[in-house]
């Protein structure tokens, strides 16, 4: 795919890719109430969400990357466990985070829809995503994909000294 002028790459995320993602992930626990951690992660403390997301089952990791720049990550998309218990099995929670320069592109929307491809052929029933109000980027990517407001979580987490509130999206893949 290209967008605004650069060729946009997608594939599982890898071993490599750690300390990058960790540090695109990092720039929204600084900066942002977009994820509710608030101490910035290490790539060893990321390691075990990394290897989380194998390349085929239900949870998964997608990286987006600049075509002729393969240590240029513009944005990830995961799929993971709704929640731990063996009945959630089928359920998964999805989420895109891009580069800071990389929104508005086109890229969530790659992501999201080789993201979804890659789930048709899983035992996946339910998608779910959270996102910390205000998101408007992010609810109308997770509209395009016909995900549903089903709630709002409110001032559920607090963060800079503020309190948040979570719109929950709910999406029927099966």
């Amino acid at each position: 795919m290209v967008s605004d002028r650069i060729e946009v790459q997608v594939s599982p995320g890898e071993e490599g890719d750690l300390a990058a993602l960790t540090e695109l992930y990092n720039h929204y626990v600084r900066e942002t109430a977009i994820t509710f951690d608030v101490t910035p992660l290490t790539p060893d403390e990321r390691r075990p969400w990394l290897l989380s997301h194998p390349e085929d089952g239900p949870h998964r990791l997608l990286v987006a990357r600049e075509a002729g720049s393969p240590e240029k990550i513009l944005g990830y998309a995961t799929s993971g466990p709704f929640r731990p218990k063996a009945a959630y099995a089928t359920s998964v929670e999805t989420s895109v985070y891009l580069a800071p320069d990389a929104g508005g592109r086109g890229i969530g929307t790659l992501l999201y829809k080789q993201l979804f491809e890659a789930l048709e052929g899983e035992d996946v029933h339910r998608a779910y995503a959270g996102i910390a109000l205000p998101n408007e980027a992010s609810i109308r990517l997770h509209r395009r994909f016909g995900f549903e407001e089903i709630g709002v979580y409110g001032e559920v987490g607090r963060k800079f000294g503020a309190y948040h509130d979570v719109a929950w999206f709910e999406k029927r893949l099966s």
